[in-house]
């Protein structure tokens, strides 16, 4: 995280850097990306400004706030782009889902080995599993042409993780999570 804080017409203080960094960093929760932050802070007279601006994965969220106080123009910036981030985000799930492409994936590949008694091991071997996009129906009919006796998919409808399953008296199950 890059965060460069710029002081006009006021003495720089090193209070009010670590409060910007600190208001800053609590936009990290939102990306796992790096974030570089442009802040300038700086005094017209009566008139306490704070400019914003973070560009995080290619997207820019600017914001800019007056008062008369300066530690209360940074909060009143920082409320802006954190709902700035939030209506970004909610666009990029609505219109981009995680899921869509199979990118949700199981990524093990794990041998656990645990002791029944003091003779017998039991291995469990965890593998990659890609969750698809599809409806019930299409699940099914994966199913019954695979060999398996189960299949993890993603509901296309309401775009969680689900499993269908051979029971042992011939019918189907599916469990939703």
């Amino acid at each position: 995280m890059d965060i460069n804080v710029t002081f006009r017409h006021m003495e720089p203080t090193e209070e009010l850097k670590t409060y910007v960094d600190e208001k800053v960093y609590k936009v990290k929760k939102y990306f796992d990306s790096p974030v570089d932050a442009n802040i300038v802070l700086k005094v017209e007279k009566f008139r306490h400004i704070a400019d914003m601006t973070l560009s995080i994965n290619g997207n820019k969220v600017k914001a800019t706030n007056e008062s008369e106080d300066m530690y209360s123009s940074i909060d009143l910036a920082m409320d802006k782009i954190e709902e700035q981030l939030r209506r970004l985000i909610s666009r990029k799930r609505q219109y981009r889902p995680d899921n869509i492409k199979g990118e949700n994936n199981l990524d093990v590949d794990i041998e656990v080995q645990e002791k029944l008694t003091e003779s017998e091991t039991a291995t469990i071997h965890i593998e990659k599993a890609d969750t698809k996009p599809m409806d019930i129906n299409e699940a099914v009919m994966q199913l019954e042409l695979s060999k398996r006796n189960f299949l993890v998919f993603t509901n296309f409808k309401s775009k969680k993780i689900n499993v269908i399953y051979k029971r042992k008296d011939g019918n189907l199950g599916l469990i939703e999570t």
